[in-house]
Formats: structure tokens, sequence, C-alpha cells
């Protein structure tokens, strides 16, 4: 089932066999990628949206002297790009971090659910409004906290998100990014992150090695990334 860690484990949208089986039919072709492909330019006039299957993708910006800005991380069941429905063009670019397995949902099928299906139109809008929310989250993480702070931050937030997708044990997960992904994430230089890992290291606070972030120690990585995870709005929220 492609569809089976979309809105998994979310507070008040979960999807009836009935809700699943209709989106599963809205699904036009499931496509592969390999890892650092750009699936999606800003500015294409889009018909159709893209549902995570497996792997991550990146939202980013590029600045005019080509340094990136990532400005969103998605994971598996995340439907990456939904909000090119309505808006038709998308003003940041979608590309793969490493290879990675999406469903395509054409737009015409999207129409018929909105049409048809009143209830499962309320918890694709629920999608959206979870993006939104975690959008907000990362304002807070890049204006307000210092560079461990980020980091920590980031990797308790990436926890929560695979705990909910039943792709992390709380502890323990595959991140397939490099430091330099990171540093585009937390706004740092990759230098400052290698420094910052260091730290966290040192602190016993978690380790990252080989695509693996290991937890040392959740509820002081919790508090020093400042992480609350009712924004992610789980059901059951990986708990310190």
């Amino acid at each position: 089932m492609y569809t089976e860690h979309f809105l998994r484990d979310k507070r008040g949208a979960t999807l009836s066999a009935e809700e699943r089986a209709r989106l599963e039919s809205a699904i036009g072709e499931v496509r592969t990628f390999g890892p650092r492909t750009t699936i999606v330019r800003a500015g294409d006039t889009l018909h159709q949206s893209t549902l995570l299957i497996e792997g991550i993708l990146s939202r980013y910006i590029d600045d005019r002297n080509g340094f990136r800005q990532l400005v969103a991380v998605h994971v598996a069941g995340d439907f990456v790009d939904l909000h090119a429905y309505p808006l038709r063009t998308l003003d940041h670019d979608i590309a793969t971090m490493t290879a990675a397995k999406v469903a395509i949902v054409p737009h015409r099928n999207l129409d018929a659910i909105l049409i048809e299906d009143p209830g499962l139109t309320r918890k694709l809008w629920f999608s959206t409004l979870l993006d939104a929310a975690v959008h907000r989250a990362w304002l807070f993480r890049l204006g307000r906290l210092d560079a461990v702070g980020r980091v920590a931050h980031f990797l308790c937030e990436m926890n929560a998100r695979l705990v909910s997708a039943g792709l992390s044990d709380g502890r323990r997960f595959p991140l397939g990014i490099t430091q330099v992904d990171l540093a585009e994430i937390c706004g740092m230089t990759s230098v400052h992150v290698n420094r910052v890992m260091r730290q966290l290291r040192e602190d016993g606070l978690c380790v990252f090695r080989s695509s693996v972030v290991e937890i040392l120690d959740l509820p002081r990585l919790t508090e020093r990334g400042q992480f609350d995870a009712d924004y992610l709005y789980m059901k059951e929220p990986p708990g310190p």
C-alpha cells in the first residue's frame, strides 16, 4: 500500500479504510529517483502532486550566489507538494536527498475527491496545515535558537516524525543527509555543524554517524533544542 504512512498516528485525521482505498485509487503512477535529483522546478506549471513513499526529499531556495537554503525536509508519508493543487506553481524547488520512491497524484483525481468525498478532502487539508505548522517551527528554530539548539531541535523533530511514520524506535533512525545538508537546514556553515555535532557527542546527547542518528539522552536533547512535539499533532509524541 503506497499510502500506509500518510497521516499515520495523527490526532483527528486517521484515514478510514475506504478513504485510504480512495486515495490509493487516485495515484496515477509511481516513480523512482536517484539521490540529489531535482524533480520539481520553481515556476513550473503543475498538474499533479507528489506523495513520498520511501526516502527523503527537500524543498529549497537558492540565493543569487547559488547558496542553498533548505526550507523543508520530507519523509515517507508526506504529501510533499499538495499545495501545488490550488497554487499550480511553486516558489521553490523540490529534490531528492536520498534515493526515493514517489506516488504521483494527478490534480484531476483530486478534483473528484474534492467534489465527492468531503471527509477525505478535510484530511488532505489537514496535511497542508500540518506542513504549515512545521514551517512555523522551522522559523522559530532559525530565529531564536543558538547553533547547538538548532541542530538538537531538528534531530528531535526528525525522530518524532519518523516515529509517527513507524520508521524510528524513538532512539535510533536512519537519516541520509550530510553535514552540508544540515548546515543548509540550520542556517550554518558545514564547519560549524561539525563542531556542533562534536559537542552533542561529547555532551552525551546524540551521535550522527554513517547516516544514522543515535539519540543517547532524549530528555536532555529535547531540552537543549527547546523541542515540543505538539506542532506535529501526533497521537502519542515520543516522550523524554
